[in-house]
């Protein structure tokens, strides 16, 4: 076999089974079997804190805290500051969700210059 064939069959090789779980409300982990029944998964806590890792919603979580913790703002004053739901800043830090586009981007600019951030988004909600 040469080099190239043997790189070429390397990218063709097929991957391991995906497996499918699910979030229940009340926050349990189940694996979705192939037949649609759930079954207890097993160290689901790993496994959460592994998929958190892989997709970034760790890091995402740990920026996002960082930057309200070093405004000295409470969650609910963060969130009001910025213009979004409590819910959604609680999300971030969490690691539920992650700021995405122009929510990434206010972070980035508050994490940069704070003071100018702050003062921009005060004027702008202020009435004309």
């Amino acid at each position: 076999m040469t080099d190239r064939f043997a790189s070429s069959m390397e990218m063709h090789r097929p991957h391991a089974p995906t497996r499918r779980v699910r979030l229940k409300a009340d926050g349990r982990i189940v694996e979705i079997l192939p037949d649609g029944s759930e079954r207890a998964f097993a160290d689901a806590a790993a496994w959460l804190a592994a998929a958190k890792l892989e997709s970034g919603l760790a890091d995402d979580a740990t920026y996002a805290r960082s930057i309200r913790a070093r405004a000295k703002l409470t969650q609910a004053e963060f969130a009001a500051s910025i213009g979004v739901p409590i819910e959604t800043v609680r999300n971030w830090e969490q690691g539920k969700r992650s700021p995405r586009g122009p929510a990434r981007a206010l972070l980035k600019v508050i994490d940069k210059a704070p003071q100018v951030a702050f003062a921009v988004l005060s004027n702008a909600k202020a009435p004309h």
